[in-house]
């Protein structure tokens, strides 16, 4: 059995008899009801990089490995200092060429920032703070015991847990693994998902326009988009308003990826095939999620390859993808559920919205307030590319004056 089926047929249902859900019930519930459905794979460190771990991971060995130097200067036992002078010892202690002497009482050994701790010592003085004098240091004990030292295991210690199943790893978090002696790591296999669009009205964006027909803009944003999260992504290209090539391109493409991303054909109109086929013949939850925009969404299986299926405007169908497919998505792939980091920031704008409806704004930062786009249309692409994040209102009703404090949410939130 593939990982894939053993996702819940129901994990997108919600509950009955709602007209229209709350965003955060719908997100809380997607949150608590999807599992990976991918397999493990054991990579070395470097190339676990933007994986998800499959198992918590332990470090082999302490960080720093040895207790070492801290600074350049002079090492020495610390009881020992209480006179006006050390003995200098000959020979030194650097980075890879350890001193390899035990440092007797009451004399200190030249050291260098890195250096393993010569036996007999526990305390480095600055070399700024030492006036030398032939074979002998003077300096101001006013150090405490360690002082200028990194003692072994500091960091990390052996068989510390260092990271935890589901986490996702970064270039940061390999170089800790690194350190601390791991050499490979069970992580999740990358998801591969294919992406189409639906309409008889979309072209190609390097074919000319043509009259009654649109650029097909979702492809190469969500292809663009997912790709940028890390995931193994295909464009399948335009799929025209006709049930049996609509058909055939599901069953080719539920046996090639883990799941598909779709936008146009989501809503219950006589055109939308996309919903009456997986009503039909497959699994589907017409979502009511009470967004603007945003609002024909829908979630689904087709031989059990999980669909995502956006709307088809292109601002619409962009905001589902940052507010429903990137937390799920992180959830299949082996990883955990994640929310967008948001800030409040006084308004450069006035707005009263009524009651019933989460509401993303195009917005961004101008002079440490911020402003939103001046429409509202889900089909004016250009408001995307002039935003740097989302305003969010709350469901309820709320009239926004400037000044006031507002939700929002930047776009690298969502790692972009």
């Amino acid at each position: 059995m593939s990982p894939k089926n053993k996702l819940k047929n129901d994990c997108f249902a919600l509950p009955q008899g709602v007209d229209w859900t709350p965003l955060d019930n719908a997100l809380l519930h997607l949150g608590n009801s999807l599992t990976p459905i991918v397999e493990t794979e054991v990579l070395p460190i470097d190339l676990s990089v933007g994986r998800n771990l499959a198992s918590d991971l332990k470090a082999v060995s302490d960080s720093p490995p040895f207790s070492n130097s801290a600074v350049d200067g002079y090492a020495f036992r610390f009881a020992d200092a209480i006179g006006q002078y050390l003995e200098l010892t000959k020979g030194r202690s650097a980075a890879g060429h350890p001193f390899s002497q035990t440092v007797e009482k009451c004399r200190a050994v030249r050291i260098f920032t890195g250096a393993i701790l010569p036996a007999g010592t526990d305390t480095v003085v600055l070399q700024e703070d030492v006036r030398v004098e032939g074979d002998k240091i003077y300096f101001e004990n006013s150090l405490q015991p360690g002082a200028n030292t990194r003692k072994a295991g500091e960091d990390i210690k052996q068989g510390q847990v260092i990271a935890f199943k589901r986490d996702h790893v970064t270039a940061f978090m390999a170089a800790s693994f690194i350190s601390s002696g791991v050499k490979k790591a069970e992580v999740y296999r990358k998801l591969r998902i294919g992406v189409f669009s639906t309409g008889d009205e979309l072209i190609d964006f390097e074919e000319p326009l043509r009259f009654g027909s649109v650029f097909d803009v979702n492809s190469p944003m969500l292809t663009s988009l997912l790709k940028h999260w890390g995931y193994e992504v295909s464009g399948l290209g335009k799929i025209p308003d006709n049930l049996d090539v609509l058909r055939d391109n599901l069953n080719k493409a539920s046996k090639n990826f883990d799941v598909l991303v779709t936008s146009g054909g989501a809503s219950a109109g006589d055109e939308d095939h996309l919903s009456s086929l997986l009503n039909n013949e497959g699994k589907i939850t017409e979502w009511r999620v009470a967004i603007k925009p945003g609002r024909p969404m829908m979630m689904g299986f087709w031989h059990n390859t999980p669909i995502f299926g956006l709307p088809g405007n292109p601002v619409a169908a962009a905001t589902c993808a940052l507010i429903f497919v990137w937390p799920s998505l992180s959830k299949l792939s082996g990883g955990n559920w994640v929310d967008p980091q948001a800030y409040y920031m006084p308004a450069a704008f006035e707005k009263t919205k009524k009651a019933g409806r989460r509401e993303f704004l195009r917005a961004r930062v101008f002079k440490n307030q911020v402003e939103i786009f001046k429409s509202e249309g889900s089909g004016l692409t250009s408001g995307l590319a002039w935003a740097t994040g989302f305003v969010e209102l709350p469901d309820n009703k709320i009239s926004v004056s400037f000044g006031d404090k507002v939700k929002y949410i930047p776009f690298s939130s969502y790692y972009l």
